[in-house]
């Protein structure tokens, strides 16, 4: 149990937590009940850098979810045209991350980063279908080795104000791996090859380095879910 909760923190959250932890202290030095709000919030921001080690299925052929959340909406929608991936809609996952979940995003396949691009935008609450398009994000792209292609897409959102992107092209990663975040809330697009068929289904959870979003090799018809 101890290990379940003294998880990690994410090096990109310590200059929260410092400063969350500075002004708890002058809170409480002016007011003690003011205070104690300030630890409950210190203690939140701790709790949303953390950053667990996770169980990554090891196959080429499956695609991981690289975010924490909600699957928010399976579509068809053609990729970011900054990815150069053409203009055929393609389907995509949209996983949505509240407050509350992990925020740490990992590679969904191995490969090689081929394609890497930030774009500046307006903060749309993530959850609506114009975030793809219209807020800020940074759009990835992995080759994998048989030069199948995935998109990946960070995208901000109403809370959110920062996008961190810590790999460039050219880069090999393994699925499962971490490559940024973004703070407080939003959602990762995934963007599958053509044909591909969804292993989840909306409103499933998923867990970023561990849920199975597509098995590549997998045909047929899209799953189906019921709330039980």
């Amino acid at each position: 149990m101890l290990k379940d909760i003294l998880v990690p923190i994410n090096r990109a959250g310590y200059p929260f937590i410092a400063i969350f932890a500075v002004v708890t202290l002058l809170l409480y030095v002016w007011w003690a009940p003011l205070g104690f709000v300030g630890l409950v919030l210190t203690a939140w921001c701790i709790y949303f850098f953390r950053d667990p080690d996770r169980i990554t299925p090891v196959d080429e052929n499956l695609v991981i979810s690289p975010a924490d959340g909600v699957v928010q909406s399976i579509v068809q929608a053609p990729p970011p045209p900054e990815l150069d991936m053409g203009d055929k809609p393609l389907t995509r996952v949209a996983v949505f991350m509240n407050v509350f979940n992990v925020h740490v995003n990992r590679v969904p396949v191995n490969g090689v980063i081929s394609g890497k691009h930030y774009r500046p935008g307006k903060f749309f609450n993530a959850s609506l279908d114009k975030a793809s398009e219209f807020n800020e994000r940074m759009s990835l792209k992995v080759k994998m080795k048989d030069d199948r292609e995935i998109g990946f897409v960070q995208i901000a959102g109403l809370v959110a104000r920062r996008i961190i992107c810590d790999v460039d092209e050219g880069r090999a990663m393994r699925a499962g791996e971490r490559f940024g975040l973004i703070r407080f809330g939003s959602r990762v697009d995934i963007y599958l090859p053509e044909g591909t068929v969804p292993s989840v289904i909306e409103g499933q959870t998923a867990i970023a380095g561990e849920t199975v979003l597509a098995d590549l090799k997998v045909k047929g018809d899209a799953r189906k879910g019921e709330v039980r």
